[in-house]
């Protein structure tokens, strides 16, 4: 018989996670072992020419388009990636940490437009390879980050849409 090592921690198949590079303090995630890769929903995304990063904005919760948070992040390169459906799109590729279940590590994410879809990421199996075991059959195990998003309290990089406008503010829209 094998070593026993440590007992993984059990997570459902939608749960929240904050990715703290990217200024998001609680995001809904599907927990998708199909998907190698996780996927985040962006838009308005543009390259930092000069700089190897990337700028985006991120809508972080469901059904709410008034909330952005704008990230930038080192860019990794690009992928081809074969949804579902079986259409491939190329995505750029970034690197950020995320946090679930009190762990903390750096995962590789594709950057997507998602709109339609039911979450607004995606966390793909290489994401969760080895530090969980998942139950396909419960949701939200893990409970919400610590500094999870309140319609109240909004972090640096987040902005509000006024109601019925765009969103606006600091460099929102600007060519880099």
């Amino acid at each position: 018989m094998g070593k026993k090592g440590p007992e993984k921690p059990v997570i459902g198949w939608r749960e929240w996670v904050a990715l703290p590079d990217l200024g998001i303090r609680a995001i809904k995630v599907k927990v998708d072992t199909g998907a190698r890769t996780s996927a985040l929903h962006v838009f308005d995304v543009r390259r930092v020419e000069g700089e190897g990063l990337v700028r985006f904005r991120v809508h972080p919760r469901q059904r709410d388009s008034n909330l952005a948070v704008e990230a930038r992040a080192p860019l990794r390169g690009r992928r081809r990636i074969r949804s579902s459906t079986g259409t491939e799109q190329d995505r750029l590729v970034i690197r950020t940490r995320v946090e679930l279940a009190g762990q903390t590590w750096p995962i590789e994410v594709t950057l997507a437009e998602r709109g339609t879809m039911g979450f607004r990421m995606t966390l793909g199996r290489e994401a969760v390879r080895g530090r969980f075991r998942i139950d396909p059959g419960r949701s939200f195990l893990a409970g919400r980050p610590a500094a999870a998003i309140s319609s109240r309290g909004i972090a640096a990089g987040e902005i509000r849409k006024p109601r019925g406008g765009t969103a606006g503010g600091p460099g929102v829209g600007d060519a880099e």
